[in-house]
């Protein structure tokens, strides 16, 4: 494994931070006191911004710097429904090629998952572990370039879904569910498998959208 680049080891920092909450909404990112933080020159830290707006984790304002993007109710649905779209597309292709080493690669995986998940370790991988399951299983329709924007996705996705498993009584249903997909995969079942994905990611979704308007409710009311 090839040693991280300066760029690569601060966009990882800096992506951490967002996805931990570290770094909030609307929070500002400024260069030079990055630059400072990680002890590196400017060029790596604008380069590492760059990478980071690409994912969708910040944007530039015009004279004014970077930012991390704003929690938003229209953003979930928009990137929500885009990943009903290309991981149920994904899932039918991929069912039909699964071998079962490949089934058998997504199931350790979940048993992986529901243990960080029912021991309380780990916090700050279980969205990881959610997205490293779902991937096994679109991984054999080999289709790189679907699975680049899926992936892209799920890390815009990634500190909703954080938010998700941290604050809502979703876990139980979500692990019902995963073992539910996983049957399904197993028995080909490719209409029923992609009907529940499509269920299991619609859910979630509201699911956010419910705990953020509660906040911003309990916020107004303090």
């Amino acid at each position: 494994m090839q040693p991280k680049t300066r760029t690569q080891y601060v966009a990882d920092a800096i992506r951490d931070k967002i996805l931990r909450g570290e770094i909030k909404g609307g929070d500002p990112l400024r260069q030079d006191a990055l630059a400072k933080e990680f002890d590196v020159s400017r060029i790596p830290v604008r380069e590492a911004l760059l990478t980071l707006e690409s994912e969708g984790l910040l944007e530039f304002h015009a004279h004014k710097g970077a930012f991390a993007t704003e929690l938003s109710t229209d953003k979930i649905r928009e990137l929500f429904e885009l990943r009903v779209l290309l991981e149920c597309h994904m899932l039918a292709h991929a069912i039909p090629l699964m071998s079962d080493a490949d089934l058998d690669a997504a199931e350790a995986m979940l048993q992986e998952y529901e243990e960080i998940l029912n021991t309380g370790s780990r916090v700050d991988h279980w969205s990881n572990y959610n997205f490293a399951f779902h991937k096994a299983l679109y991984t054999p329709a080999n289709r790189p370039e679907t699975m680049q924007l899926i992936t892209q996705l799920n890390t815009q996705s990634d500190r909703y879904i954080r938010i998700q498993l941290l604050h809502t009584a979703g876990v139980a249903k979500a692990e019902a569910e995963h073992r539910e997909l996983l049957v399904l995969c197993r028995e080909r079942n490719t209409e029923a498998a992609c009907d529940l994905l499509k269920r299991h990611i619609e859910v979630s979704a509201e699911d956010i959208i419910g705990l953020l308007d509660q906040q911003k409710q309990n916020s107004q009311e303090n």
